[in-house]
């Protein structure tokens, strides 16, 4: 039987990358792809640069690379802009972020020092740790909105790029429930030109970029595009989107610790989480508004991966306590602690204590390198792109967005399988089930 093969535009000519948010993360990212391009450094936790990926039986032993699978964007053709609330160059927020060594710095401060963010879209009851000094007039959100999308007009322009991706590496925004605004086109519009309480400066950027046709993707836990009003917008414009909120430090490991607990039917009484983190994330999440949003984030992965309600005997009404706690000295050298106290055989208690030194930036980097290539491809996909939501980038995620009447899968080892699978899907190969009945007939 011949392969279906789905057809993907070539990626043809320069990709545009758009970053509302021009701190520790996304400095961090654009120099290390400036790092990489010039052959300074290697792109260590990127699956786009060094993922392979199983084709056909394991008797085959085909592994090709991801980038050579699928028709990615080449690292050359990535050009990057965003938008800050403060004026500082992307050299000058790399060296105050304090992530990458001077050394290193020093050797792309000619192509840092010329990525100049664009005016931010503020708004002080969202992010009320920060205070902004390159921020953007306008009477009405709706206006906020129309300078973003002439900023990326100008930006496409001006570097001739042919497609953009948007992804929010900004702060964490105070924690907002859905409302009636956001449950629609129409009322999140008209919320827009009347400057609704209820719509942050997040949800003003993701419309901006998918009015426009341009993927988005939502590196923090705020709701932005996680809303009816624009997950509609994207369906109906056949714009892929993705969020919530990098997976990177203590999550990442409560979604490796937990599916294995799970798969050798281990129980849990309690897992107790606390962080410190000294950069701005950390600054952001000092206020308790804004680190509730996080804290929802945080805490929906263990229920999910565990399941109580299946598991009653094992899982029912564990303990969940998660901390974060500002502490300059740190820096984004994040240090995450956690206590796991568990059960085994005839409920005889054992404990798991974790102490993670991690550098947050550097673990998000890659992340959004692979879900800036990733959306961009998804986009040239009419298949992919006019689902919207790209639920198969929820590896990415500590809160993946799903259609409404699914639960998100939180087990990173399901997530790469899910992942992985869709590309086979794509260029028509056979999906891995691991069964492996057909070796023993």
């Amino acid at each position: 039987m011949a392969k279906k093969v789905i057809p993907i535009d070539q990626p043809k000519g320069r990709l545009g990358v758009l970053i509302p948010g021009m701190g520790a993360v996304a400095t961090t990212f654009i120099a290390g792809v400036e790092a990489v391009r010039r052959r300074l450094a290697l792109p260590i936790g990127s699956l786009t640069q060094m993922g392979t990926l199983r084709l056909g039986k394991r008797t085959d032993r085909r592994a090709p690379s991801i980038k050579t699978f699928v028709p990615l964007a080449e690292l050359d053709d990535l050009v990057f802009g965003g938008w800050d609330l403060f004026k500082d160059n992307c050299y000058e927020a790399a060296v105050k972020a304090g992530v990458l060594d001077r050394s290193l710095l020093e050797q792309v401060k000619d192509y840092l020092a010329a990525i100049r963010p664009m005016p931010a879209i503020f708004e002080q009851r969202f992010v009320k740790n920060l205070h902004g000094e390159n921020v953007k007039k306008g009477k009405t959100k709706m206006e906020l909105a129309e300078q973003v999308m002439e900023d990326i007009q100008e930006f496409k322009k001006k570097n001739r790029v042919a497609r953009a991706v948007m992804i929010w590496c900004g702060s964490t925004e105070v924690f907002l429930q859905p409302g009636p605004v956001h449950e629609s086109l129409a009322a999140f519009e008209q919320g827009l030109k009347s400057n609704h309480p209820e719509i942050s400066p997040s949800m003003v950027y993701a419309y901006a970029a998918l009015k426009l046709g341009i993927p988005f993707a939502n590196g923090a836990p705020n709701l932005t595009v996680d809303i009816p009003a624009l997950t509609c917008l994207a369906r109906q414009s056949q714009v892929a989107v993705c969020g919530k909120d990098f997976k990177t430090g203590q999550t990442l490991l409560k979604t490796i610790i937990a599916p294995g607990l799970k798969a050798r039917l281990l129980g849990l009484r309690g897992w107790f989480s606390t962080n410190i983190l000294g950069n701005r994330d950390g600054e952001v999440l000092d206020d308790p508004d804004s680190f509730r949003t996080k804290e929802e984030s945080k805490l929906s992965v263990l229920e999910y991966i565990l399941q109580p309600d299946l598991y009653p005997d094992l899982y029912k009404d564990f303990y969940h306590k998660v901390r974060i706690n500002y502490y300059p000295p740190r820096g984004d050298n994040k240090e995450g602690w956690d206590n796991l106290d568990i059960f085994g055989w005839l409920g005889y208690p054992m404990q798991i204590k974790v102490d993670f030194l991690c550098r947050d930036s550097i673990l998000a980097a890659p992340l959004v390198l692979d879900l800036v290539l990733f959306l961009d491809l998804a986009q040239r996909c009419p298949e992919l792109s006019r689902k919207g939501i790209q639920e198969w980038l929820s590896f990415y995620f500590k809160s993946p967005m799903c259609a409404p009447e699914l639960y998100p899968e939180h087990d990173l080892f399901i997530q790469l399988v899910k992942l992985k699978n869709t590309l086979r899907y794509l260029r028509g190969e056979e999906l891995i089930t691991h069964l492996g009945w057909e070796y023993y007939d």
